[in-house]
């Protein structure tokens, strides 16, 4: 095929793709609502910020006025690309009916319609509110013609940006192909990395915000002035304008030049994966299924003693089996990163004598928030492909409710009792260690049966693709609104236990009913989730 009609028939396919897409935003009433919070949110942001920018535009004289601008001509095609790559790994490293459509266009056409409907969704996402800014910025600076500019420079640096991250993500999936054995490690070892560099950026913006970081230094060191050049083009024909400098005109010549080898890149890339048979591991599994026989473990599921005694002990120890052979169902937990960046700072600088308990506390609140994260969220919308299954059977919708709530504890229950108990070799008093051990336990279980009921509530069934792999993660929503209940709870009892064994309080009728109020909501409202959830597994129906 022609190179004009590959083209052709990739911006076809790369509107159907973003029609599409912009359809599954608004088909169901949770994601409508979902998306209105988030713009909410977001877009409240954006206006408080825009009389700032308004302000900036009238007062800026040069280019080295506007804070941190090389810095940010760097990040910004850096999150380009990093973005372009996960997304490849997550949803677009394969096209949908792919045994149809590679049958009927060329693969350049279908790499070509993926990356111009990426393209488009980063428009939407992140091109709109540059636009809303620059056209602030404009205005501030009485300069129009800086919009047409703007978009000449930044175009060009979004599609290549694009087009090598979609290159990168692709050749990362070939990697995971070629080297099965491996794939789960470096999927930790992403998942891990993506923690890492939550917590580090976290510590850097409160590094630079209390002036322990020197900002002229950071800027200095990870700044590409080449990067910094081209994006001063966009000022051209304005009073912000820099001399024409051959930097500048070379890294346009070099992003435009890449663009091009980046889609034949992308494209070899993408057929050697579409194209290449995938081992069926028939032998393997065999082999597999063989040694587990020999070892007296049928299918390689053998359920420890204390959890082969009910069936929901049996179902949970399958929900953790298949947890770890299925690690994509914990991506959700990375949010946890958000909230552990400061506390973590904060644990860093406490001093020795609070560093026990701090730790204390914090062990019992994290395991609190993986006992409910981890099988809660999503009860439904996990179980629903062996639902006709599940049905059939004898166990009941107590044992498998039951199931996902043990499943949590097992997880939740050895951080949240361990880790205070540990920290009595830092200081920490065995009465204080023992009392956040024993609510970290309670916090634990509330937090399970908590969660499953408001996972099935709100169920999610649509599968998204991550690391190659499909999966059904929780909603957003539900993930916002279980840690705005069980965080406050969870501190509040903290709280109270440290002021109990550390002799602050004494017995009063007041605390007496304000510690049995608590308790009762507590258990009141975790028992009353966790008997809808129940209910909702007896009464759902197939559509």
């Amino acid at each position: 095929m022609s190179l004009r009609r590959d083209v052709r028939h990739g911006l076809r396919i790369g509107r159907a793709e973003f029609v599409r897409s912009l359809r599954g935003y608004a088909s169901e009433t949770r994601r409508i609502v979902g998306l209105l919070l988030l713009l909410l949110f977001f877009g409240g942001s954006l206006l408080f910020s825009l009389p700032v920018v308004y302000v900036a535009g009238r007062s800026a004289q040069s280019v080295t006025e506007i804070p941190f601008f090389d810095l940010a001509a760097t990040g910004v095609p850096v999150a380009l690309a990093v973005l372009a790559t996960f997304r490849t790994l997550e949803r677009i490293g394969r096209v949908e009916h792919e045994s149809l459509v590679l049958t009927t266009v060329h693969p350049r056409a279908v790499v070509i319609g993926l990356i111009a409907a990426e393209i488009g969704r980063v428009a939407l996402w992140f091109g709109l509110p540059f636009a809303v800014v620059a056209a602030t910025f404009t205005a501030g600076l009485g300069a129009p013609s800086l919009l047409v500019t703007a978009a000449l420079v930044v175009v060009p640096l979004a599609c290549c940006t694009t087009v090598w991250g979609y290159a990168a993500g692709i050749a990362v999936l070939r990697a995971f192909e070629r080297l099965p054995g491996v794939r789960r490690i470096l999927k930790v070892v992403g998942f891990v990395a993506t923690v890492a560099f939550v917590l580090v950026s976290q510590s850097v913006g409160r590094s630079l915000a209390d002036g322990s970081l020197p900002v002229e230094w950071l800027a200095a060191t990870l700044a590409v002035g080449p990067l910094g050049d081209y994006l001063a083009l966009a000022f051209v024909g304005t009073p912000l304008a820099r001399p024409f400098s051959a930097v500048a005109v070379a890294t346009f010549a070099a992003i435009v030049a890449l663009t091009p080898v980046g889609l034949v890149v992308a494209t070899r890339q993408a057929s050697a994966l579409w194209f290449t048979d995938r081992a069926t591991g028939g032998d393997r599994g065999s082999s597999a299924a063989a040694d587990a026989e020999a070892n007296g473990s049928p299918g390689g599921f053998s359920v420890p003693r204390p959890l082969s005694a009910t069936k929901g002990g049996r179902v949970a120890w399958g929900l953790l089996v298949r947890g770890v052979r299925h690690p994509q169902k914990f991506t959700h937990l990375v949010m946890l990163a958000f909230f552990l960046g400061p506390l973590g700072t904060t644990i860093v600088q406490s001093s020795a004598d609070g560093l026990g308990p701090l730790l204390a506390a914090s062990g019992a609140g994290l395991g609190t928030y993986l006992a409910g994260a981890t099988f809660g969220l999503n009860p439904l919308g996990d179980d629903r492909p062996q639902f006709p299954l599940l049905l059939l059977t004898a166990t009941a919708p107590r044992a498998l409710v039951r199931g996902r709530v043990l499943a949590g504890v097992v997880l939740g229950v050895p951080v949240a009792a361990a880790l205070p108990l540990l920290t009595v070799a830092l200081g920490t008093s065995p009465l204080s260690a023992v009392g956040f051990a024993l609510v970290g336990v309670f916090m634990c279980v509330a937090a399970a049966a908590f969660a499953v009921g408001i996972g099935a509530a709100y169920p999610i069934y649509e599968e998204r693709e991550f690391w190659g792999a499909k999966t059904v993660v929780p909603s957003t929503l539900v993930l916002m609104a279980f840690m705005f209940v069980v965080g406050p709870g969870t501190v509040i009892g903290l709280v109270a236990t440290w002021f109990g064994v550390t002799g602050h309080v004494s017995a009063t009728p007041l605390l007496a009913v304000g510690l049995g109020l608590y308790l009762l909501v507590t258990v009141g409202v975790s028992y009353g989730s966790y008997r809808y959830a129940i209910r909702r597994y007896r009464t759902y129906t197939f559509d």
